[in-house]
């Protein structure tokens, strides 16, 4: 019986696509992961299905939309005293892990979780090693769950945990296992205090005279300006929302971000080295993405997610990097135009195992034929979709349409962009009247993908409650009354 293939997922967190030397970036070293794109699958036009960090690796491990799963925006860490020793979002639902594991995988989280309880592994995880926090601090001086045991760990994350899965793939090859290793490392991150702090890696040097020209410097955007209000007069903690403002004239934490990158790519060479090493590589599928994007100025802001009002799911902020590898199995250097999702990952994973049948009702699709040139029959329309709380789009090779939930109240516009000759999504046509029908078939679309996939209890624009928070929940609660408000799951068991 031929050997099941081992699966690792690197995960990185806040890193639009642009941001790699494999994806046009002439300023950024990352000589691993250009590399990986020579021998493998890239896709440029891999898209994240929402902008918040807990929201898309809940996609990515459940292959399941936030209206489906309820996971809409960052699972607060500052709630988690309320929380129970073993609450986490994605309980009573199919995983990666869980579903890897039932069929003899090894499986092992290594790095940040943002899902839940730090101190206790999710179900479907043998080995759990995770940050105390969701939201990145620092790089280094990082208090470490480690299957039970608690310690503070003085170095650097990225390497942390890449020795932490490297000794992972050694043990599970030592004792002839299949195994799925998910490695999301807490880097680049691209927020302060983070990338606020004084660089202290190795990669520090290479950047201290970087003009940064590949991260535009543009006026800050009304949008940005106006999220910036409504999160500052919403939040009731301690954030420093004021690097959303200040970030892209800001060289220090610039060259910062990108020596995290650089560092990023150190962990993934040796990762790729351990695997040849050990033997192993033909037997492992590689993949490398992101849980969402990251605009570094574009369209007037710096950040993700409710960063702007209304929120901005513009190219820069949603285009993921996405390269998969596996010695014999995926093409070489393959650049793939099709439009994918994160959420992809699960339905890839699972058809490349062969150790589950996806559920009815998930939207994920395999990227298998993509990898190994089979049947792209079946891929059905060329298009993917996204959803930002009061946001939702739909991306074809030609169009982007952004659907605003409107009561009649809001005064948020739509947004119609011809990508095919406006790949920035700078000249709205929406309110065009030669564009019309363009907009009422993309908009046809997108309602048909919601109606079909979306949950009516984890539905927002159906009064449907999310787990844990809002961003918008001023919105929310004036459009379905004062008594909405977010569920806290655990509060049932």
């Amino acid at each position: 019986m031929p050997k099941q293939p081992n699966i690792i997922l690197i995960f990185t967190d806040n890193q639009q696509a642009a941001t790699l030397g494999c994806y046009g970036n002439s300023e950024i070293h990352t000589p691993h992961l250009d590399a990986l794109s020579r021998k493998g699958v890239t896709f440029d036009n891999a898209f994240c299905p929402n902008g918040f960090c807990s929201p898309c690796r809940a996609s990515v491990l459940t292959g399941k939309l936030p209206s489906q799963h309820g996971v809409h925006s960052w699972i607060d860490d500052r709630k988690s005293n309320e929380w129970p020793d073993d609450w986490h979002a994605l309980d009573g639902l199919n995983t990666l892990p869980k579903a890897l594991k039932s069929k003899g995988y090894a499986t092992a989280l290594v790095g940040k979780y943002h899902l839940g309880q730090p101190t206790s592994p999710a179900e479907g995880f043998d080995n759990w090693v995770t940050l105390e926090d969701g939201h990145v601090r620092s790089f280094y001086r990082n208090k470490i769950f480690d299957n039970g045991e608690v310690y503070d760990q003085p170095g650097h994350s990225v390497d942390f945990f890449t020795d932490k899965g490297v000794a992972f793939i050694e043990e599970q090859t030592a004792a002839d296992t299949p195994f799925f290793l998910y490695l999301p490392y807490p880097a680049p991150y691209g927020h302060w205090p983070a990338t606020k702090e004084t660089d202290e890696n190795r990669h520090t040097a290479r950047y201290a005279d970087c003009p940064m020209h590949s991260i535009p410097r543009r006026g800050l955007s009304k949008a940005a300006v106006d999220g910036f209000m409504l999160r500052s007069s919403e939040s009731s903690a301690h954030l420093d929302f004021s690097m959303l403002m200040r970030a892209p004239n800001d060289l220090g934490t610039l060259r910062n971000f990108y020596s995290q990158i650089s560092m990023v790519d150190d962990g993934v060479g040796k990762i790729i080295a351990t695997l040849d090493r050990l033997g192993i590589a033909d037997d492992t599928l590689l993949i490398f993405t992101t849980d969402h994007g990251l605009s570094t100025g574009e369209h007037g802001f710096w950040g993700h997610g409710a960063a702007t009002l209304p929120s901005n799911l513009h190219r820069a902020a949603h285009n993921i990097p996405m390269i998969m590898h596996q010695n014999g199995v995926t093409f070489q250097g393959l650049r793939s135009k099709l439009m994918v999702s994160g959420m992809d990952v699960f339905a890839t994973i699972l058809d490349h195992t062969g150790v589950a049948q996806q559920e009815a009702g998930v939207p994920s699709r395999s990227l298998l034929p993509i990898l190994t040139g089979g049947d792209l029959s079946d891929w059905g329309a060329d298009a993917v979709f996204s959803e930002q709380e009061e946001t939702r789009v739909i991306r074809t090779p030609k169009w982007a349409y952004f659907k605003r939930f409107d009561t009649g109240t809001t005064g948020f516009q739509d947004e119609l962009f011809d990508v095919g000759n406006d790949v920035s999504e700078t000249l709205n046509l929406a309110g065009d009247p030669a564009f019309a029908d363009i907009k009422a078939a993309l908009d046809g679309q997108l309602t048909a993908y919601f109606e079909e996939y979306g949950q009516d209890h984890a539905d927002l624009w159906k009064g449907g409650v999310p787990i844990q928070h809002s961003e918008r929940k001023k919105l929310w609660r004036k459009a379905w009354g004062d008594s909405w408000q977010p569920v806290y799951s655990y509060d049932a068991k």
